[in-house]
């Protein structure tokens, strides 16, 4: 925890948000939400290091263990996986998958873990991480238009971009090793990143289990502010939400009607990860039930039915 008491010790020393719009270089003038809402989290622009040129490995030459929880993500034939131990110190991989552009996301503060596709209007952009939170979720830029990008929104809040949103490319949160049994060509990241990160050690220890968050967020209290929680969504706006809490009680899993569509959504509550079938048109987002809140305010959630 040690990192993150620096981290926050600055965040502390940070100008007032009700000062000169401009935050880490960001200027937050023409921003789509009220500037004093978007918070310096601590580090400088790129004071976390996005990776801009990763490396892969084949799952056979990995140390990674089993149950190590990764970002998988498969495109036109071609599976990779990202382990959340590294994404922890990096947040952002600008990355190519199956001939695309894709940037591999994950907020560390609101366990989200998302996958998008870097065009816009045509053209590739880079992406980096610029210090700066929204609803205690990651802010990210892209470098060629310094627009500044909500990570769960997909929506770019300022910057010339401001108002469009970026498209999502579907992304699993599950162990290893049940990755490389549904993928065995898959690759994944390697931890050779060129920066010393001890990536044995997470800088959030303690984190996913507390009820404490770092930043002001307005809380719904239905559930544990980090209750894991999956969420469905088509075109950023119709949501629903199904806690674990309610799929455990429900048996496990439901199968429903979503806007017209069938999906089923599960939840292993030993091995603490989801488990989703829905077209490709539905969005899925997961991590922290306080973050899908502070998003999807008015969302639906499902119920586990009450016993007789």
């Amino acid at each position: 925890m040690k990192t993150l008491s620096i981290l926050f010790a600055l965040a502390l020393l940070a100008p007032s948000v009700g000062a000169e719009p401009v935050r880490n270089g960001f200027d937050l003038s023409g921003a789509s939400v009220p500037a004093e809402q978007i918070l310096a989290g601590g580090p400088p622009r790129d004071g976390i290091p996005a990776l801009d040129h990763p490396t892969h490995m084949a799952a056979a030459t990995s140390a990674w263990r089993d149950e190590e929880i990764v970002l998988g993500v498969a495109r036109d034939g071609e599976a990779r996986a990202y382990p959340v131990a590294i994404l922890n110190w990096h947040e952002l991989v600008n990355d190519t998958l199956g001939g695309d552009p894709i940037l591999v996301s994950f907020c560390p503060l609101c366990g989200t873990g998302l996958a998008f596709d870097r065009r816009i209007g045509g053209k590739t952009r880079t992406f980096g991480v610029s210090g700066l939170l929204f609803r205690s979720d990651l802010l990210m830029f892209d470098r060629e238009s310094e627009s500044l990008w909500s990570q769960i929104s997909a929506e770019a809040l300022s910057g010339p971009q401001r108002g469009e949103r970026l498209r999502l490319v579907r992304a699993r949160m599950m162990e290893w090793g049940a990755w490389k049994r549904a993928h065995p060509d898959t690759t994944i990241l390697s931890p050779e990143t060129g920066h010393r990160r001890d990536y044995g050690r997470s800088p959030y220890q303690g984190y996913a289990t507390s009820d404490e968050t770092y930043f002001p967020v307005k809380l719904d209290p239905r559930y544990h502010p980090k209750m894991p929680t999956l969420g469905l969504r088509i075109a950023g706006r119709a949501a629903r939400a199904y806690p674990a809490s309610e799929l455990v009680q429900a048996g496990g899993s439901v199968s429903e009607r979503f806007l017209g569509h069938r999906v089923r959504v599960g939840y292993d509550g030993d091995r603490q990860v989801f488990e989703v079938e829905a077209p490709a048109e539905i969005e899925v987002i997961e991590g922290f039930w306080f973050a899908w809140a502070a998003f999807h305010p008015s969302a639906t959630v499902f119920r586990a039915p009450a016993d007789d």
